[in-house]
C-alpha cells in the first residue's frame, strides 16, 4: 500500500439537480480531498452524513495519518476496505436483488457476476479452468436457492472451494485499471468476440449496481467507475429496414409455416397482425380474443401478463416459465390491441383445430399422431419449438437471396414488421406506442429507418404550405 501525507480537504459541495419525471429538485452533497495530487471525491444523499464523513478524514489528518495513494482513504479505513472481499460481496448482492426482480434478470445477474469473477481470477495459479469457475458461479454460487440449500454438487465442489481459498480484495476494485479490465471483459462473448451493445449495456448496469451496494454497505469510499472514463459500445437500436419483412414476404413466410408446422402459423401470425412479442403470444389464452361482431370484421386482443421461457433453477415455482406482468407495466395492467380480420381468421381456424390447453392457452406443448395434436402437459411452446419452425419457414418461404440478405431472421422480426407496417400506413405514432407497449420515444428512435416515404411525404406537404401562402405578383 502506497501512502501518503500531503492531503488537503475540501469544503463540502453542495449540488443541485433539476426534477426529474416532475418530483421535487435533488439535491447531493460531495466530500472532496487530494492525496498526493490526486484528487478523490463521494456523494452523499444528506448534508448530515457528509459532514461526519468529512470529519473522519479530518481527524486522520489531524493525527498524522498516512493515507492510500489508491482508494484516497486514511490508512485504517483502507486496511478495512482491503479485507472484504469480492466473491462474498458479490453473493451478498445477487440474493438481496433475488427477490425483487423477475427470473430472467435474476439469471442475468448471475451470469453477469460470474463473468466478472472470472475476469478478476484470471491468470492465478491453479485456477479451474473458466468454464468450471462459470459453471460453478451461475448454476450454484449466484442462485439463491441452491446456494443456501447446502454444500455445492461434487463436480463443482473444487471450483467453489478455490474460489473461497483465493478471494479478490474489494479494495482492488478502487484501482481503476482493475475496472477497466473488467469492463472490457463484459464487452466480450465467450468466443472472444465482440458482444452486442445492449447486452454490454446491460451487463455494465449490473456491475455498477455490484458496486453501488459496496458504497451503501460501506465498503467502499466512493463508486470505482466515476474514475474511469470508458467507452462502452454504441447501442444499434435501430431496426434495419434491410432484414424487415414486407408484406408479400410476411405472407409467404406464414404460408410456408402452415406447409411445415401448421400448429404454429397462427402464433406467428399474431406476432406479424398484431405486433405481439413472443412472450405475450405464449400467455394469450381464449379469453383475452375477443371475436369480431360480425363476420370479416376486426377483433381485438385484451393483453394481461406474458409467460417466459427461464429455467427452472430461476424461478420461484420451479417451473421453467416465469408468467409476470406484461413490459414496463404494473402487475394488474392490461394492453388492448386490435385483431384485424386475416388474424381473427387464423385464430378461429387455429381454435377449431388445435383446441386451447387446460388454462385456455391458445399456444401450447402438443403431441398426437397424423399432424391432429392434442394440449399434453399445457405448457407454452418452447423456443427450441418455435426457432425450430421459423428456420424452416425461412428456407421454404424465402428466396437464396432473401435468405443472404437476412430478411426476417428470427421471428421478433415478424413484430418489428408489423409496427413499421402501421406506421407507414399513417396511423399516429402515439397509437402505435400504445397498441405496442412502448413509449412514443422509444417507438421512433426503434423504427426510425423503416418509415418507408415518410421524408418525400413530408416535402409534399411543406410545398403545399409554402403554395397556399404564395409571394404577390410584382405591380
Amino acid at each position: 500500500m502506497k501512502t501518503s501525507y500531503d492531503v488537503q480537504i475540501f469544503s463540502i459541495e453542495e449540488r443541485k439537480y433539476a426534477p426529474a419525471n416532475g418530483g421535487k429538485p435533488r439535491v447531493s452533497h460531495r466530500v472532496r480531498w487530494r492525496v498526493a495530487g490526486q484528487k478523490f471525491g463521494d456523494t452523499f444523499h444528506t448534508k448530515a452524513l457528509a459532514e461526519s464523513f468529512r470529519s473522519r478524514l479530518i481527524t486522520h489528518q489531524r493525527e498524522g495519518t498516512a493515507f492510500d495513494t489508491t482508494s484516497g482513504l486514511p490508512e485504517p479505513m483502507a486496511r478495512e476496505l482491503s479485507r472484504q472481499n469480492w466473491f462474498q460481496h458479490a453473493i451478498a448482492y445477487a440474493e438481496m436483488k433475488w427477490p425483487h426482480v423477475a427470473a430472467k434478470h435474476r439469471k442475468g445477474i448471475a451470469e453477469t457476476l460470474a463473468g466478472v469473477t472470472v475476469a478478476l481470477v484470471q491468470g492465478r495459479r491453479g485456477a479451474p479452468s473458466d468454464a468450471l469457475l462459470r459453471r460453478a458461479l451461475i448454476t450454484y454460487v449466484f442462485n439463491k436457492p441452491r446456494h443456501t440449500a447446502g454444500p455445492p454438487p461434487a463436480e463443482l465442489a473444487s471450483a467453489v472451494s478455490w474460489l473461497e481459498d483465493n478471494p479478490v480484495n474489494l479494495g482492488d476494485l478502487a484501482e481503476p485499471a482493475t475496472v477497466r479490465k473488467v469492463l472490457d471483459s463484459l464487452a466480450l462473448k465467450l468466443d472472444g468476440t465482440a458482444a452486442a451493445a445492449s447486452t454490454v449495456g446491460r451487463k455494465k448496469a449490473v456491475f455498477s449496481g455490484a458496486l453501488r451496494y459496496a458504497v451503501e454497505l460501506g465498503h467502499l469510499s466512493g463508486h470505482p467507475m466515476d474514475r474511469v472514463k470508458w467507452m462502452a459500445p454504441k447501442k444499434a437500436e435501430e431496426v434495419d429496414r434491410t432484414v424487415v419483412a414486407n408484406p408479400e414476404q410476411a405472407r409467404r413466410l406464414l404460408k410456408a409455416v402452415r406447409e411445415t408446422t401448421p400448429e404454429m402459423e397462427a402464433f406467428f401470425g399474431t406476432m406479424y397482425y398484431a405486433g405481439l412479442r413472443p412472450e405475450e403470444v405464449l400467455n394469450l389464452h381464449d379469453l383475452h380474443y375477443e371475436r369480431p361482431r360480425e363476420s370479416g370484421g376486426w377483433g381485438w386482443l385484451h393483453l394481461g401478463g406474458a409467460a417466459v421461457e427461464v429455467g427452472e433453477a430461476w424461478t420461484d415455482t420451479g417451473e421453467s416459465i416465469e408468467y409476470r406482468a406484461l413490459k414496463h407495466r404494473g402487475e394488474k395492467d392490461t394492453r388492448d390491441v386490435p385483431a384485424e380480420p386475416e388474424l381473427c381468421a387464423l385464430l378461429d381456424q387455429h381454435i377449431k383445430k388445435y383446441p386451447p390447453g387446460k388454462d385456455g392457452r391458445l399456444f401450447v406443448t402438443r403431441r398426437g399422431p397424423g399432424g391432429m395434436y392434442r394440449p399434453s402437459n399445457g405448457k407454452p411452446v418452447t423456443a427450441n419449438a418455435r426457432h425450430t419452425a421459423w428456420r424452416k419457414a425461412r428456407e421454404k418461404g424465402l428466396t437464396p437471396a432473401e435468405l443472404a440478405a437476412g430478411v426476417a431472421p428470427v421471428p421478433y422480426s415478424l413484430r418489428h414488421a408489423c409496427l413499421s407496417g402501421w406506421l407507414n400506413a399513417g396511423v399516429s405514432a402515439a397509437l402505435v406506442a400504445t397498441w405496442a407497449g412502448h413509449s412514443i420515444a422509444v417507438l421512433l428512435k426503434i423504427y426510425a429507418k423503416c418509415l418507408y416515404g415518410e421524408q418525400e411525404a413530408a416535402l409534399r406537404r411543406i410545398e403545399a404550405f409554402r403554395q397556399g401562402y404564395a409571394a404577390p405578383e410584382a405591380a
